[in-house]
Formats: structure tokens, sequence, C-alpha cells
């Protein structure tokens, strides 16, 4: 995104981060921190876990991750539902219900077990912003445990193959 001397970080537009998670105790902190650390202007941005966790112990962690990021001044929210209805889709839907939402331009959906690179909202947001017929990006992801067994290396050779023959194309 290009700056402007005057208005500065204004010119990016403000995003929405959102991550549901329901029990993720082995990689709520990955995800809460990759998404803590895109290379993106802090006021332009709002990182929102929805945590639908039953387990107290892990509600307990994804408040102390959340705290920890905020102090570092990520504007981040923690928001939680008295139900599980429509699991992740539904904490998707509820989250977009708070007034702060209304602020964002644009929003960016992270599963847990994604871990996005720190300059993907760089990479993926001007994209949107200069193609107006554009309403939807899906930026390729990978395995993190691809190495664990035969099964995982299997299926990220499958996805490889995917995105770079299927879904490769010509903008």
């Amino acid at each position: 995104m290009p700056e402007d001397i005057e208005l500065g970080h204004e010119t990016y537009p403000m995003v929405l981060v959102q991550i549901p998670m329901y029990n993720e105790k082995e990689v709520l902190q990955l995800s809460i921190g990759a998404a803590c650390r895109l290379i993106w202007p802090l006021e332009r941005l709002i990182v929102q876990v929805l945590d639908d966790s039953t387990n107290q112990t892990i509600k307990g962690l994804v408040n102390t991750e959340c705290a920890k990021w905020e102090s570092q001044g990520v504007n981040i929210k923690c928001e939680r539902r008295d139900n599980r209805n429509g699991y992740k889709a539904g904490a998707l839907k509820q989250g977009m219900k708070h007034n702060y939402v209304k602020l964002c331009s644009y929003v960016v959906i992270f599963d847990t077990d994604f871990q996005p690179e720190p300059d993907y909202l760089q990479r993926s947001v001007p994209f949107l912003v200069h193609n107006p017929e554009v309403a939807l990006v899906q930026a390729r992801w990978r395995f993190m445990n691809s190495n664990k067994c035969l099964m995982t290396r299997m299926q990220e050779m499958s996805l490889n193959y995917h995105f770079m023959a299927e879904q490769e194309s010509v903008v």
C-alpha cells in the first residue's frame, strides 16, 4: 500500500483478522501469534479471536495469549459465545455482529492450524483494493506437520499439485 506522508497509515484499509477456535490447545499460541505478527499498521488492524472452547484451562491460555499481544499494542479482541450454534461458521457469523467490525473494510479468516507469513496482508489486501471486481482472495496454504507421517506427506504433495498445476493462472 502506498503511504501518503500527510495521511500516514490512513491510506491502509482497516482489516479484521478472525481466528475461530474450539479447544485448540496445541496451536492457539501459534495461530494467535502469527496473526499478531502480520506486517500491517497496528492502528489499521483488529485481531478477533473467536473462542468457543469449553475447557477452562484452554480458555485461560487463550486469555493469557491475547493479553500478551494486547500489552504489545495489538488491537486484539477475544470473543466468546454461550453456545456453539453453527460451530466455527457460527462463531464467525457472531463475530461479525460486534460494533468495531463496522470500522473494517476487509475480513481475513485464518483457521487455527494456519500460520500466515508475516507479509500476508501486504501481498493480498492490495490485490483486493486495486481490483474492485474481485471479492475474495484464497491464498495458498500448507501443512505444518507434513513430515509427521506418510499420510500428511501425501496430503501435502496432493495440495502442492492442486495449487501448482490445477490452480495456476495468469493475472
